[in-house]
């Protein structure tokens, strides 16, 4: 059974949130694609309409948010919507309507409709959206039930092709939201940590657009393993160069888990399309159209999977092997040879962690390398930016420092960061390094300080607390072979 400490992995929801801000923006002009929507979004345009007629106080809060919504309007309906569905999955639940991270942590699409926060918020009160909403809750269950068993069919599809259950992802979401309010010719589909969303707008009479949605839930499954060997994958690296002109988005140009994932991604596609009479045929184009883009894995991904399929190991005992099998003087000379396409497909998939937050992740990989310097270059990065986790910045240039046997600037770094951190795991592991460093100093007294310390923040930790005990149960002495 489920429970608020153990929710769904995948759920099919409707939410009051993005119901309000996009209401909100149909409110102002959104139009896109109104002939085709469902009825239902007719049907609440207008309602609001009545309800701001008969409030002059929501007619006036309506003109300042569509004045504000006009002054942000995108040359491209597309990226209007977009915009503020990603402001609606940071904001909590009505009728409070605020922020659930810090605006640090937002997205640029996110931050650049900021403004618009307070204005929706004073609008669902003066309008009574939340009666509106309260009103059509029977056509919004009807939708989810609707469409409850085909997600169920393809999530448990993809799973049973990759070997890999969903439940072993612990505290990661994969949610498709039902909103009938946008433009039903678009999905949205955003990454915020471990928190994949699917937005979509099904049309009357339509079947979900499950291929996208299937893109976004092959993210989910396969994301975490690109992170989870950051060695393998980084020593890939090189194909960066091979591929910059390619037409495929920015982000796959400068981040190699991101364009090994893409590939291993658009791979799976192509194996598991629908059978038909000329199929070997239908997956060469599409592993060749993937090449063209830039993605230059999807062919050995391609025949790796076809291995796998004949294996009984799942892709989380395979990848590994999968990464290491991969000759990269081959894969480059591939690259170099490809002739690119003048465009790609847009990517599904907005990657909308903050740019500090990929700095960060790219300096935790880079210190998981080994490269001390280029982790602490790019934790300096994000410090000097002042955005992202100072605690987190300040730990890996601490551990960077110790690398390097600074141990006096490593010193100062660990201390800085339990300063400033509010992770628990930085808090206890910097007290934990702090102790290691007194002992190897014989400053016994300071090290039990900081074990002490490290086991009351690392109390639901065990691998901290673990440690902190050894050092209040003896002092610190380095292995003979160092595996940190």
């Amino acid at each position: 059974m489920c429970t608020a400490d153990n929710p769904p992995k995948v759920a099919l929801e409707t939410s009051e949130t993005i119901f309000t801000v996009l209401t909100a923006i149909n409110a102002c002009g959104y139009d896109a694609e109104l002939n085709i929507s469902h009825p239902l979004r007719g049907e609440i345009r207008g309602e609001v309409a009545k309800a701001v007629e008969a409030s002059a106080e929501a007619g006036e809060t309506q003109k300042l948010m569509c004045q504000f919504y006009q002054e942000h309007q995108q040359p491209d309906a597309a990226r209007t919507l977009a915009q503020y569905v990603s402001l609606a999955l940071f904001m909590g639940n009505p009728p409070d309507l605020v922020l659930k991270e810090k605006e640090a942590n937002l997205p640029p699409d996110a931050s650049y409709v900021l403004g618009f926060v307070p204005l929706v918020q004073k609008f669902y009160g003066d309008a009574e959206l939340h009666a509106i909403w309260e009103k059509h809750q029977a056509a919004y269950s009807a939708l989810s039930e609707r469409y409850h068993e085909p997600l169920a069919k393809m999530t448990f599809d993809t799973e049973v092709y990759l070997k890999l259950p969903s439940a072993e992802f612990l505290g990661q979401t994969f949610t498709v939201y039902l909103e009938p309010m946008g433009d039903p010719g678009q999905t949205n589909a955003r990454e915020y940590g471990t928190n994949y969303s699917v937005v979509i707008s099904p049309a009357p009479g339509s079947p979900l657009k499950m291929e996208q949605i299937r893109h976004t839930y092959l993210h989910f499954l396969l994301d975490p393993l690109a992170l989870k060997y950051p060695m393998a994958v980084g020593r890939l690296q090189p194909l960066l160069d091979d591929v910059k002109k390619a037409p495929m988005e920015g982000g796959f140009h400068h981040d190699i888990s991101l364009l090994v994932t893409e590939c291993l991604i658009r791979a799976i596609e192509a194996r598991t399309i629908p059978r038909t009479a000329n199929l070997e045929a239908q997956q060469a184009q599409l592993v060749e159209r993937a090449q063209k883009q830039g993605f230059v894995l999807t062919p050995y991904f391609y025949q790796a999977l076809v291995r796998f399929e004949k294996d009984p190991a799942g892709l989380r005992n395979a990848y590994s092997d999968m990464l290491n099998a991969i000759d990269l003087n081959k894969e480059q000379k591939r690259a170099v040879a490809t002739q690119f396409a003048a465009a790609a497909d847009p990517e599904l998939l907005h990657l909308s962690r903050p740019a500090p937050a990929l700095v960060l992740q790219k300096a935790e990989e880079s210190l998981a390398a080994g490269d001390a310097d280029a982790a602490s270059k790019l934790a300096q990065q994000a410090l000097d930016e002042k955005s992202g986790d100072p605690g987190k910045a300040l730990f890996i240039l601490a551990r960077s420092a110790a690398m390097k046997r600074d141990m006096k600037g490593a010193r100062g770094y660990f201390e800085k960061a339990i300063s400033v951190a509010q992770e628990p795991k930085v808090v206890a592991w910097s007290h934990i390094y702090l102790g290691r460093i007194c002992d190897l100093q014989e400053e016994r007294a300071a090290a039990l300080d900081h074990y002490r310390a490290a086991l009351t923040a690392g109390a639901n930790l065990p691998e901290a607390k673990a440690a902190a005990q050894r050092g209040l149960d003896q002092p610190y002495e380095p292995p003979a072979h160092p595996q940190e």
